[in-house]
This record gives structure tokens, sequence and C-alpha cells, in this order.
């Protein structure tokens, strides 16, 4: 399940076991897990160019039903939500295909999703809203089988970063979930963070912070499973600038201006401080946001207040013990090897394709495979 937080509006990517693939995989799956499925198309449906589409280039070739038509029966009735608009889905669906199944087809090749990528992506327009929490659901994955994207009508597609992170990001998410389910990952993963993980209060950890005790992702620090799932997924889609922000953040100290043990789990943390009147005194130290922090043409680091006063800026010394940046990159590599190892997969080429492709891809182009359709 992926979802994000109404009040403060950042994503908080939830991937559950629900999406794992069954451990036992040696079953043969036949020609289609859609016997029942209508073979005629009617060529004056307004929908028959991207049906005709669908079935030539999902259907058929991965044996998956990219349901784009909400039912109410795959859904959740307890949440009120609404169908993708046929733009949309056509969007998401040539994206889909460019940026996730054509990656694979060429880097690992095309069976490979055939024989464990999902077999129903299902489309739905709306977010479903989890009023207990305050949360808005965005993906869901079911038993290796279903992925359901909530929110196609709010999507958009000349928003890569958007894209990554409220679609293709889950993607490779749960694939990575259905692949260690399917072959164990090294459990030398699992002994990296020992003891800091938090699967109740990470929704509202602070990611930067958390960059600097090994993970990748607030999300990643729930539980070591999605911290896997997790690592693979954001080294694939994080452009190069923003892999190393998360390295940055990783080799910063940080602290918080609160005493109260209760409330440094969730509180702000920072990577600068400053002393009161420029004064070095340990017990007038103030702590400012990076945002805030300026250099000056000598390298100098300083902050300006609202009444214009300038003072000099420092950094937060790192006393936690934890080199972040030597366990994320420990755990990038126990992933790199296990794909290399157990799948034949290239994570770097993986990554190099990925990168290539959300960063240079034509719309208007993808959107004529449907509407050239005859």
């Amino acid at each position: 399940m992926k979802y994000i937080k109404k009040f403060v509006g950042s994503l908080l990517l939830l991937a559950t076991a629900l999406v794992l693939m069954p451990a036992c995989s040696d079953d043969k799956l036949g020609d289609t897990i859609f016997p029942d499925i209508d073979e005629t198309l009617d060529p004056n449906s307004y929908s028959y160019k991207f049906d005709k589409w669908l079935r030539e280039n999902y259907l058929e070739q991965y044996n998956l039903d990219f349901c784009y038509k909400m039912k109410d029966i795959s859904a959740n009735m307890n949440y009120n939500l609404v169908p993708a608009t046929y733009e949309n889905a056509v969007d998401l669906a040539v994206l889909t295909k460019y940026l996730w199944f054509d990656v694979y087809k060429d880097v690992v090749g095309e069976d490979f999703l055939k024989l464990y990528g999902p077999r129903v992506i299902h489309l739905i327009g709306s977010p479903a809203y989890n009023a207990s929490s305050g949360s808005m659901i965005l993906g869901l994955a079911e038993g290796g089988v279903k992925v359901s994207l909530f929110r196609v009508n709010a999507m958009n597609v000349n928003d890569f970063n958007q894209m990554n992170e409220y679609y293709f990001k889950t993607m490779h998410h749960e694939f990575s979930h259905i692949l260690h389910q399917t072959k164990t990952y090294p459990n030398e993963f699992n002994t990296l963070s020992v003891g800091h993980y938090d699967g109740s209060n990470w929704q509202d950890r602070q990611e930067s912070m958390l960059n600097s005790q090994g993970f990748v992702t607030n999300y990643a620090s729930s539980e070591f499973r999605e911290d896997f799932a997790e690592t693979i997924a954001n080294y694939i889609v994080k452009t190069d600038a923003q892999w190393a922000r998360i390295l940055d953040y990783a080799s910063r100290g940080w602290a918080t201006d609160t005493d109260n043990e209760e409330e440094r789990a969730t509180a702000t943390y920072y990577c600068y401080f400053y002393y009161t009147d420029n004064v070095p005194d340990p017990e007038k130290i103030n702590y400012v946001s990076e945002w805030y922090v300026q250099t000056d043409d000598d390298g100098n680091k300083y902050y300006i207040d609202n009444r214009g006063k300038r003072y000099d800026i420092y950094d937060v010394e790192d006393t936690d013990g934890i080199n972040g940046v030597e366990i994320i990159l420990k755990k990038v590599q126990i992933a790199r090897q296990w794909l290399l190892d157990e799948w034949g997969v290239d994570l770097d080429a993986l990554r190099a394709e990925v990168q290539k492709r959300q960063l240079d891809y034509d719309m208007d182009a993808l959107r004529k495979q449907v509407y050239d359709m005859q």
C-alpha cells in the first residue's frame, strides 16, 4: 500500500507484503490467465484503438490485463473512488510500458516480466482517503498478481519526479518484493540497521535525518524488507543529483532542539546551528534549517534573520556513531550482487536505462502508438 499524509503533502511510500509472489514459482502459467476474455473488439467503440493497443502490448506480450475502466469488484468498497480519465489512462499505459516493461525487455529480456511481473494493473482516478490516519492511499498490490494505482487523474506526465514518486518508484518497489519472495536476499542486509527500524512512527520521522542512519527514505526505516525494496527502487529512479543529495544528508550530523525523549523520534532535526550574537556559547545554540543557509564567495556559511542580521553558521557534529553513507552503499551493493547472482539482472544497467528514458521521453510520440492504431 502506498499513501501520503494529507497534512504534510509529502509522499510516504507503503508497499506491503501483500505484493508478494508465492515462493514456489515452478508452476507454469498457460498462454493466458484470462480464459474468459472476449476476443472481439468493437471498431466503432470510442476506446477501440486503446483497447487494441493494450491487447497487443500487454495482454498478448506479457499476459497482463491493463484495466483502466474501474471495476467495483476490483476496488475497495470502503472508499469513494472515481475512474481514471481516458486520456490519463492512455498516458500512464504508454509510460508504464516505456519506463518499466521496455526497460526490463532491453536489459534483461522479454521473458523476465512474463514470468515474474504482475498480471493485472488497475487504474483508479482518485486517491483513497484513510480517515483514521489522515492519509490518502496511492497504490496497492495484492498477492503479486494485481497492482492498483490511484490518483491517476492528478498526474503530470511532464514532471518525471512526480511520476516517479507516485507511480514508477512504487512499481520498482513492488517488483523487488516479488523477486525477493521468490529468491531470498542475503541476511547480511538485515543486520546493517538493527535497532534503528521503527514500524510505528516511520511516517513521522524526518527523511533527511534518517539518511544519516543509513536509510534512503523514511519508509525504508519501517522494517528491513521495505528497506531492501526501497533501496532498489530509489537507486533506480533517483537522478544522479537526487542520489548525491541522499548521500550528502547521510554524511551529516543532525540535532534537534528538544530534550524530551518521547518527542525526539519525530522532532525536526537540523544539520546547521549558529550562536546568539555570534559569540561561541554552548548554552546559546540556535538550530537553523538548511534552506536558510547561504554561502559567501569565500565559502563561509551564514544565515540572515528576518531583521537582516547575519550569523555565522556551523555544521552539527556527527555523533551518532553511524556512517550513513557507508551503510547505504553497502545496502546497494548487496542488492546489486543479489540481483546479478540470482536473477542475472545488472542493477546499474537497469538504472542507466531508466535514467536515460525518464529524462528524454516524447509524450506525443508515445501517444501516437495508441491513437494511430488501425
